[in-house]
């Protein structure tokens, strides 16, 4: 039998971020790790949601002169149930603030990327996401920054 993914649910993510800019030296790459808590529809082989998820980041850019201090996103899913797996697609809004030559930064993009979730019992599961983000002239710099996260999740299903 399939798992009902509908519901609140709730965990943990760790991962990993690279930033690439199109200039100004903003490159690096580190450590993020953060919660998330959502809603899910299951409409029988489809399931539908939205997610909230923070992650605080280790990431270093400049060669370590500046940094990515953190990320939330607010995320719209669907995907396609196989069994205990939920294969989803993810689409949103990111905020993300940095430290750049002592000034606090901080700009709202967009995201895209791909997942999957697997149900350990009706309750606990695990999954992996990757997403890439966009952020347009970063706070006003003239500098664009594209970011690339792989996540590792952990999370109760309410």
């Amino acid at each position: 039998p399939s798992v009902d993914w509908s519901g609140f649910y709730a965990g943990a993510a760790l991962g990993y971020g690279d930033v690439d800019s199109n200039g100004g030296g903003l490159d690096g790459y580190g450590a993020l790790g953060g919660v998330l808590a959502g809603y899910r529809f299951d409409f029988g082989s489809t399931v539908a949601g939205v997610e909230l998820d923070y992650d605080t980041s280790d990431v270093d850019l400049n060669a370590g002169a500046d940094s990515l201090d953190d990320v939330a996103r607010l995320k719209l899913m669907a995907g396609y149930e196989f069994g205990n797996a939920l294969f989803y697609g993810t689409v949103g809004a990111a905020q993300a603030n940095a430290t750049v030559g002592g000034a606090e930064l901080s700009d709202t993009g967009y995201f895209g990327g791909l997942g999957v979730d697997y149900a350990i019992t009706d309750r606990l599961g695990v999954g992996g996401e990757l997403l890439q983000h966009s952020f347009d002239d970063f706070d006003g710099s003239g500098v664009d920054l594209d970011a690339t996260t792989v996540k590792a999740r952990v999370f109760l299903q309410f």
